[in-house]
């Protein structure tokens, strides 16, 4: 496993409370799929209040992935969405879960914002 994925886990329980999912509430289990081995991660969600651990609980929603991709999602240079759409990952139980769980990952370490809408010409 790698130092990255580990690390990303640590930093939600470290942690401990995340505003934007203060209107969540449920668990999502990520499953890295390595040939055989999987590696499972356990995230529990009480109004925006976080807990991980390792356990191979039942979940609200399931998140299967390899751990390359994850480590891509952990380092912002992939969206969990998009890659979802493509199937390189699977959902199953709760999607909704999925969706806010997006918001934990990192932006595109190399976006440069939002765009305005209009540019306005200065004079």
């Amino acid at each position: 496993m790698s130092e990255a994925t580990t690390a990303f886990f640590k930093d939600l329980e470290r942690r401990g409370y995340e505003p934007l999912l203060m209107k969540t509430t449920g668990t999502v289990r990520f499953d890295l799929h390595e040939g055989a081995h999987t590696t499972h991660w356990f995230v529990r969600i009480d109004r925006g209040q976080l807990r991980v651990s390792r356990e191979d609980l039942k979940a609200d929603a399931t998140i299967g992935l390899s751990p390359a991709l994850f480590e891509e999602l952990a380092a912002g240079r992939k969206h969990g969405i998009a890659a979802s759409l493509r199937g390189d990952l699977t959902v199953s139980g709760d999607p909704r879960l999925f969706v806010q769980v997006e918001r934990l990952f990192p932006g595109d370490p190399h976006s440069r914002g939002p765009r305005p809408a209009f540019e306005r010409e200065v004079r």
